[in-house]
């Protein structure tokens, strides 16, 4: 095995009761901050909420969840911030700094950043965080495919931070334009999030292109949350995030192996300070302790969203979107967004159904796809339907997507 490191050993080999203890122990003063700082936590945990009535790890379930879903709602009943007090900076704000050193970055490496940097901060955390182990960062961004290639080959870039289906894009189009991957570029890492990373791909990746693939998960309201080491065995949750994994109905606590939400506290934060904050994310877990020496519960599967939410190239898309780009346009009767995956990359299409005697133009099609990249951030395709062909049963949101 190579790029084997360790964050803080220490705390990251600690005996399962060590660690709940450490964190429980911090929970609680975060608990305590949180309720009597932030009006949100005030107002719904209520008055007669007492913080000494949180004694063990299974007391938590007293405490209401805030839903991911929710967050916008309140933040404009409460603007700015929905009453949940961003009040200066810390450093390594988003916790990423511990998970890539633990997914293999070294201060030497060059590492291109593709995610997004504007209105969506995971290219920004992303490249902070590398900084600060020492990287040289190269803040691509999305798309630009054959300046990406040219960046990756005339740095002789040693990382890449971004989604799968983007990285697999850029070999493909590498090898059209006449490149040798294996001999022409340096790339030995890819720490990759956003999306599923199907088998099939990171077997292409790693045996045929020979790119060390290790995956992250984060969310642009908690920043890390887990991680996977050079064993790929499952996601380590960080040290730094008190976790749960809560049955959607019954709100209790689940057994390894068994499907429930992604439930998460952020550990001495007082800027955001996030109490059992409900990511949406539907996993699987374990336990037991990983070959790498890390006791850490574990993500050993992603099964999808609890919500309606999905999301797409790396990008969270709701059903309230596609209503407004309905909205937009009176030509449109009806509507719904279908995903589909081809070639280990996501489709997003637009089904539309016209007012009757309206017929599809050029120009038509042509604002509806301009709608589409401004409303979702995301490219899409456009189909037209008969009337009758979307009924009050479909979804505003379809996933097709099959995973391997």
């Amino acid at each position: 095995m190579e790029r084997i490191n360790f964050y803080d050993k220490n705390l990251e080999t600690q005996s399962p009761d060590e660690r709940m203890n450490r964190q429980f122990s911090q929970f609680l003063k975060d608990l305590e901050f949180a309720y009597n700082n932030c009006p949100h936590y005030k107002e719904l945990f209520g008055t007669d909420f007492n913080v000494n009535d949180i004694k063990t790890y299974d007391d938590l379930v007293k405490i209401p969840i805030t839903k991911k879903s929710e967050i916008v709602s309140l933040h404009t009943k409460n603007p700015p911030f929905g009453g949940m007090v961003p009040d200066g900076a810390e450093d390594d704000y988003w916790k990423l700094k511990s998970i890539f050193i633990n997914t293999g970055f070294l201060p030497s490496d060059r590492v291109v950043v593709t995610f997004s940097f504007h209105l969506v901060p995971a290219g920004i955390f992303c490249d902070n965080a590398l900084r600060e182990i020492g990287c040289t960062t190269i803040p691509t961004g999305v798309g630009n495919t054959e300046i990406q290639i040219q960046t990756l080959k005339n740095l002789q870039a040693t990382g890449y931070v971004g989604t799968p289906s983007f990285l697999h894009m850029l070999i493909k189009k590498a090898e059209n334009m006449g490149y040798n991957w294996n001999e022409d570029f340096n790339l030995e890492l890819a720490v990759v999030a956003g999306e599923m990373l199907p088998n099939s791909m990171r077997k292409e990746l790693e045996e045929k292109y020979k790119i060390m693939v290790r995956q992250f998960f984060a969310t642009a309201d908690a920043g890390g949350i887990a991680y996977e080491c050079a064993y790929k065995c499952g996601l380590h949750f960080s040290e730094y995030r008190l976790v749960e994994i809560v049955d959607p109905n019954t709100g209790k606590h689940c057994e390894p192996g068994q499907p429930g939400e992604l439930v998460i506290s952020t550990l001495n934060n007082r800027t955001y300070p996030l109490i059992r904050f409900g990511t949406g994310d539907l996993v699987e877990h374990a336990e037991e302790k990983c070959e790498c020496g890390r006791t850490a519960f574990r993500i050993t599967k992603i099964l999808g969203r609890v919500d309606m939410v999905t999301k797409v190239r790396g990008m969270f898309i709701h059903p309230g979107q596609v209503q407004e780009l309905i909205r937009r346009f009176h030509y449109i009767e009806k509507g719904k967004m279908v995903i589909t995956r081809e070639n280990d990359y996501d489709i997003m299409t637009f089904y539309a159904e016209l007012v009757e005697g309206m017929e599809p133009t050029e120009t038509l099609t042509e604002n509806i796809l301009n709608a589409i990249r401004d409303i979702f951030k995301l490219k899409g395709e456009i189909r037209y339907v008969k009337p009758g062909n979307i009924t009050k049963e479909d979804k505003l949101i379809e996933d097709l997507r099959k995973w391997d």
